[in-house]
């Protein structure tokens, strides 16, 4: 009989090894940095058309409105996770759709217009599905390309 060689986890070698897409730190310098200046250009914007009180009335109307808007969809999220974790099912979905209400729900509370749209998109039972269908496809991509698995077809 002939041996084969032993094989060798994938590895995508040093030519391949960067990173496609912003990363961590590209990230919370977006958060820290980008979404301030955006946030205070909305709110100057905003102040401009409608005018000072009434843009400090909408932003508290909006985290009003998200206050509520989180606990009403955090408690439905909550009780879906309680029916499925007695159901004897995976709750998967139930904790996405609540990671997601939670996230939403803290982007409601911040001040300004474009966390709020970002919050509301979060929070929305109509939109959710949305955001968790993408946060899915995220997840799998990044669990295949670990796992080097490509289609169903392990690369060497």
């Amino acid at each position: 009989m002939t041996q084969l060689p032993p094989q060798r986890p994938y590895s995508a070698g040093p030519a391949t090894s960067r990173r496609r897409g912003v990363g961590f730190f590209g990230l919370l310098a977006v958060v820290f940095f980008v979404m301030p200046l955006v946030e205070v250009a909305a709110l100057i914007g905003a102040g401009r058309v409608i005018g000072l009180w009434p843009t400090i009335g909408l932003l508290i109307l909006m985290s009003l409105l998200g206050a509520w808007l989180m606990k009403r969809e955090g408690s439905h999220a909550w009780h879906a996770l309680r029916e499925a974790l007695s159901a004897g099912k995976m709750p998967a979905r139930e904790l996405t759709d609540a990671a997601l209400v939670l996230v939403g729900g803290a982007l409601l509370l911040t001040p300004g217009f474009v966390t709020d749209a970002a919050g509301l998109f979060l929070v929305l039972p109509v939109t959710r599905p949305i955001t968790r269908g993408w946060l899915q496809s995220i997840a799998e991509r990044q669990l295949l390309a670990r796992t080097g698995i490509v289609r169903g077809v392990r690369l060497r």
